[in-house]
């Protein structure tokens, strides 16, 4: 019952691994140091195998897998300390954990396919789409590959395969009729951006282990940055001018659309907003600089003129 207890308490789950913030420093230092005291903590491996409590362990002859002394010489038996860990035998948790190790080719075989299906989906649904995935299996891959160093590879794998789909995004508006470019467009940026409200989430403790740590950066914004670079400005140029007719016809396309684009457009790069000031500022507050006197008249006449062209679509005062 007690090695039971042992096993339990020191498994070889990611919360014994998961000792150091970057998760690649888990081995002898932390490992199963929540289950000892901050003195015992500090003390050399050695000491730390002698002093912690447990039940006490038999000789085991050497062939059944004794832990051997290290130190040279047969300085192993300079105060007992040798001989007594050359009897410790290696416990349940241990084989346990070591069965557990992710291999890169466990990675690329089995865990990063689970998390390459589950973008896949997570990139393509359309709002309010169900989407049959577990995001607890999901998130679990992802903390069990941080725990086991993969991060890396795994913040690789994701910028490369986001930014695979962008570049399929931006060629299909390439080859979009001007009449459908805009609503076209809104629909990948509205797509994408409710994608990393999953995406983002499922691979937090990347981010907080490897990216913000490592990095220096959030994942949120390389992702949107990576958006930015591949989609929107490459057709910046392309969309503003129809933006702008679109503005000077009513209705053209609907108010939620373009209220949609010209703000996530300021979200992707504020300095956009030079390009339409007039635009931009009926949707972000603060961008014009404050109104004057002597440019009243010209704001009433701005409104009067919105006020005629919705009455000359059906809109009556």
């Amino acid at each position: 019952m007690e090695e039971e207890s042992m096993e339990e308490e020191g498994g070889g789950g990611c919360e014994a691994m998961m000792d150091d913030q970057n998760h690649n420093n888990w081995g002898a230092g932390g490992y199963g140091r929540h289950l000892l005291s901050p003195a015992a903590a500090a003390a050399p491996l050695g000491d730390r195998l002698l002093s912690t409590p447990g039940p006490e362990l038999p000789a085991v002859p050497e062939a059944n897998g004794v832990l051997r002394g290290c130190e040279p010489g047969g300085a192993a038996g300079k105060g007992g300390a040798g001989a007594i860990a050359a009897a410790i035998n290696i416990n349940a948790s241990t084989s346990k954990f070591l069965m557990n190790v992710i291999t890169i080719e466990d990675y690329k075989s089995t865990y990063w396919p689970k998390l390459d299906s589950a973008i896949d989906q997570l990139l393509t649904q359309s709002p309010g789409d169900y989407i049959p995935i577990s995001y607890e299996q999901i998130y679990s891959c992802v903390y069990k590959c941080v725990c086991q160093q993969h991060s890396e590879q795994m913040y690789s794998d994701l910028i490369k395969k986001i930014t695979n789909h962008l570049e399929r995004v931006s060629k299909e508006l390439q080859a979009s009729p001007q009449d459908l470019y805009i609503e076209r467009f809104n629909v990948a940026l509205g797509q994408y951006m409710g994608a990393l409200q999953s995406i983002v989430p499922l691979f937090i403790y990347m981010n907080k282990f490897y990216i913000e740590t490592k990095l220096n950066r959030d994942l949120k914004d390389d992702l949107i940055k990576l958006f930015t670079e591949h989609v929107a400005e490459k057709h910046i140029y392309n969309l503003m001018p129809l933006l702008l007719e679109a503005q000077s016809t009513p209705f053209q396309i609907t108010p939620s659309t373009m209220a949609n684009i010209v703000k996530g457009l300021y979200t992707l790069r504020p300095e956009w907003v030079q390009m339409a000031p007039a635009l931009f500022s009926k949707f972000i507050p603060n961008i014009l600089p404050p109104a004057v006197e002597s440019e009243l008249q010209e704001y009433a006449a701005q409104d009067q003129k919105l006020q005629r062209e919705l009455m000359q679509n059906g809109f009556t005062r």
